[in-house]
């Protein structure tokens, strides 16, 4: 129920999604999308999010979900571009790895963005 794509250009790594399926709620979750600095905006990032949606409508997955703490809008509007509705925000996330340390808590506030794609009803 997991996979892992990688986007290659000119023989270089430019981009990664990773998505895991929930046998539980029959959802896939789209985790961990980057693509390379030097080749944002040239489509890679949709196209990996796609694939994403390709593998949870090939596996029957009635959602798609996914949490960000993205601060630029690009990201967000990529997500709503490929049909994803923001479902909400938990303020002050925690990091994988935090401590939440006195030091922590003032210097990263992080807000964790969720969203969903429902691609068919249970």
């Amino acid at each position: 129920g997991s996979c892992f794509w990688v986007a290659v250009l000119d023989g270089n790594v430019v981009g990664i999604v990773a998505a895991r399926g929930n046998e539980e709620d029959n959802t896939v979750e789209l985790r961990r999308m980057s693509v390379d600095s030097n080749y944002r905006g040239k489509g890679i990032a949709k196209a990996l999010g796609r694939k994403v949606l390709e593998f949870a409508m090939l596996n029957n997955y009635s959602s798609v979900v996914l949490g960000t703490t993205a601060v630029k809008m690009a990201a967000h509007k990529l997500y709503e571009s490929l049909g994803f509705k923001h479902v909400g925000v938990v303020e002050h996330y925690a990091l994988p790895g935090m401590t939440r340390s006195l030091l922590e808590r003032m210097f990263f506030q992080v807000r964790y963005h969720r969203y969903r794609l429902q691609l068919r009803e249970e």
